[in-house]
């Protein structure tokens, strides 16, 4: 339902590749909440996407931008800023990858060049793009950052691999830059550990639909779905939600406070 809660804000939504990205989602939902924005991604995941559909519809600009490199996130903001027609008041950080993951590599016997490619794509890249925008001073006070994180963070999932260092240190970077920005302009840091969620790359982890059945049933509400997730993004984009800082927050329907369900349950006497 549209409120007008981002009525008048301007924002970076990065990570859309196709209609299964919570990115496209949060985008969709902030055009509706009256938000304007600049839609980003690597050149590479803009010739595999479809997000030129997804800027027609929301009237946004594409800007391509490699969130590894520095000179990129800069263009990035001078130009969203001089686009947009201001300071930004919201950014999303939904970029994850791991060529160890995707390689198939098993986690006894990884190949350390491409560990550190994953962190420095799914993680060390969220301070870089805070780090430019405070150089820039490309952030309105009182603003919100958000990057996506999952609760392999802090407990272990098969096949989930590096990619747990790498949300670890997001979720880190979060806190860190957060008490930064906060003591500097008032702008809040946040992460948020969402359910596993059938996006493109969430499908491309081994036994994912089998762990999405159990993460389910581990869940009281069940699994948060990623229109849910677009809708919190949403939340911490707004007013609503200014004093709300290095956090990571827990979006997965009590999976991460539950021990066992009576689904679970259920299920094993089978």
């Amino acid at each position: 339902m549209a409120n007008n809660l981002l009525e008048g804000k301007r924002g970076i939504i990065s990570g859309a590749l196709d209609e299964n990205s919570i990115a496209w989602k949060v985008a969709l939902k902030a055009k509706e909440q009256g938000a304007s924005f600049v839609l980003t991604n690597a050149p590479i995941a803009l010739r595999m996407g479809a997000i030129n559909k997804l800027a027609e519809q929301c009237n946004a600009e594409i800007i391509p931008a490699d969130a590894t490199s520095v000179e990129d996130i800069e263009n990035l903001f001078s130009k969203s800023t001089e686009v947009l027609g201001g300071k930004l008041d919201f950014v999303l950080h939904s970029i994850g990858m791991s060529p160890n993951v995707r390689k198939g590599k098993d986690y006894g016997d990884l190949n350390y060049d491409w560990m550190l490619k994953s962190m420095d794509i799914s993680a060390i890249s969220f301070h870089k793009m805070m780090a430019v925008a405070e150089k820039q001073d490309a952030m309105n006070e009182w603003g919100s950052i958000l990057a996506l994180s999952y609760i392999a963070a802090q407990r272990t999932f098969p096949d989930y691999s590096d990619m747990a260092q790498a949300k670890a240190m997001l979720e880190s970077i979060a806190r860190s830059y957060g008490e930064r920005f906060a003591r500097l302009k008032n702008v809040r840091v946040n992460t948020i550990s969402q359910s596993p969620t059938m996006t493109t790359a969430g499908s491309g982890v081994g036994g994912f639909d089998v762990f999405m059945d159990y993460a389910d049933k581990m869940s009281p509400l069940g699994n948060a779905s990623a229109d849910a997730c677009a809708d919190y993004c949403v939340s911490m984009f707004s007013d609503l939600t200014r004093m709300v800082t290095m956090q990571n927050l827990m979006h997965d329907g009590g999976f991460s406070s539950s021990g066992i369900t009576e689904r679970l349950v259920e299920q094993l006497k089978k």
